[in-house]
Parts: structure tokens; C-alpha cells; sequence
């Protein structure tokens, strides 16, 4: 009986040390399982993270935001419909403006000429002066002087001439004042400047002269006619019409004289 004791004393304590061990190697797993399961989490979650605000971040592209020009039909009706539209829309934002014909056109005479009012001569000087037939009809004053511009209309310029085959300016305005007005006034443009009475452009009327410096005080004279145009021998296209408002003439614009009929010269 104290044999058995002593050998169950023996052995107990064998067992619980086995137990131990054997509890041990069992929780060994356990722990390393439950500890890669929490670091996978943890890795996953921290790459979650990162990743998350960067995905978020990239816009989504769809195929309504990109073209490419091989994806894109242009068909010649819509085309030229565009181009129809964008010359209209030019068209009236430019003013337009109406060209007329200096020397008469068809467009002219088939308007006034089957009437009887307008003859040749008014059809050209109304184009040349920016009116009408009609208006030039109802003036006999000034369709006497324009018959007498008409016969010099044309010839080209010469210093000092006094001839059709070539004439100066202050020639041209003696010639017309003697023949349409019977008026004899001096030779040259600085003495024709000197007995007219100086008045205000705005009183302007035709007949009246028009005095530059082109080459040096008073050294150019016109004839006025109406709507700011006058006529003159042109030093480089003879006699001719022109506007007092082209760029050439308006920097050398002197002034504007009237010689009264009555007046002889001096």
C-alpha cells in the first residue's frame, strides 16, 4: 500500500506536465492564426485607406467627354448651310454701302430715260455728285453751268494752259465763270482768292470757290457744285470731280469764296 503511493506520487506529477505540454503546443496554432488573421486585417485596411481617396480622386471618363476626329462627320449640306449662315451674319453687320456710276450706267437710263425728264447729262452728274436726276431737272441754274464744266470734263491738266489740250486749275474757274456766268475774274488762284468774299463752308452753295495750298499758300482752286463735291483741273487726272472731304484735299483745305455776278474783274 505505501508502494502504490508512493508510485501514484510519482506519476502525477508526469501526467500534469504532460497535459501542460501538450496544452501548449495546441494554443501555439491558435495564437499564430489569430495573429496573421489580425495583421492580414490590419494590412487590408490600411491599404483600404490608402487607396481609397486615390480612387476616388480619378475622374471617370466616358465616351461623351472624348472625340476624336475620326469619330467625327461633316456632311457638305450642313457645311455649306454654316457657311451660308456665318457670310449672312458678315453681311449685315458690315453697313452697306451704295457704289454709283460716274460716267451713267444702264441701271440709269432704264429708270429715267423712258420718262423724257433726264437726259444724258443729268444721268452723269447725278451719279457724279451723289443725287438724283430729278433734282438736277428742276434746277436750270445748275444744268446751264454743269453744260459748261461738261465741255472741259476730261481734259487733262498743264501748267499754265489755258486750251483743251491742256489747262491749269485757276484757268479751268476763269474759263467757266466767263462763259457760264459772264463773269471775268483774275488769272491765278491766289488773285481769285484776293477779290472773292471769304464765307463759311457750311454756306456753300455752287458757283462758290474752293481755295487749297498745295504747293504753298493759295495754289489750288475749285469750282463748287453741290453735296461737298467740287469740280477742278486735277494736276495729275485733269478735270474732274472730287469730294472736299477726301483725305488730300481736307488737310489742304483754305477756305471758300463767292463772286458776285456783277463783279468785273480787277
Amino acid at each position: 500500500m505505501g508502494t502504490r503511493t508512493v508510485m501514484i506520487k510519482q506519476i502525477i506529477p508526469a501526467l500534469l506536465a504532460t497535459v501542460l505540454l501538450t496544452s501548449c503546443m495546441t494554443l501555439k496554432p491558435l495564437s499564430s492564426s489569430v495573429t496573421s488573421r489580425t495583421i492580414n486585417n490590419t494590412t487590408s485596411s490600411a491599404t483600404t485607406a490608402v487607396t481609397a481617396p486615390t480612387t476616388a480622386a480619378v475622374p471617370k471618363t466616358t465616351e461623351k467627354q472624348v472625340k476624336f476626329l475620326d469619330d467625327i462627320s461633316i456632311s457638305a449640306a450642313s457645311s455649306q448651310a454654316k457657311e451660308e449662315t456665318a457670310k449672312a451674319t458678315a453681311n449685315d453687320a458690315v453697313p452697306r454701302v451704295s457704289v454709283v456710276r460716274p460716267e451713267g450706267s444702264d441701271v440709269f437710263h432704264s429708270n429715267y430715260s423712258s420718262s423724257g425728264k433726264a437726259s444724258a447729262l443729268q444721268i452723269k452728274y447725278a451719279a457724279l455728285l451723289n443725287t438724283t436726276p430729278e433734282l438736277l431737272v428742276e434746277n436750270n441754274s445748275t444744268l446751264n453751268l454743269l453744260e459748261h464744266v461738261d465741255e472741259w470734263y476730261g481734259t487733262r491738266y498743264r501748267m499754265g494752259g489755258t486750251t483743251k489740250s491742256g489747262i491749269d486749275c485757276s484757268a479751268f474757274v476763269q474759263t467757266i465763270y466767263l462763259s457760264a456766268f459772264g463773269v471775268a475774274i483774275p488769272r491765278t488762284a491766289a488773285e481769285q482768292f484776293r477779290v472773292a468774299k471769304i464765307i463759311s463752308a457750311t454756306e456753300l452753295k455752287e458757283g462758290d470757290l474752293v481755295f487749297f495750298n498745295t504747293t504753298g499758300g493759295v495754289s489750288h482752286v475749285g469750282l463748287y457744285l453741290a453735296n461737298n463735291k467740287f469740280v477742278h483741273a486735277s494736276s495729275s487726272e485733269g478735270v474732274k470731280v472730287s469730294d472736299l472731304f477726301e483725305n488730300y484735299y481736307l488737310r489742304r483745305y483754305l477756305g471758300a469764296g463767292r463772286i458776285e455776278k456783277s463783279q468785273a474783274k480787277n
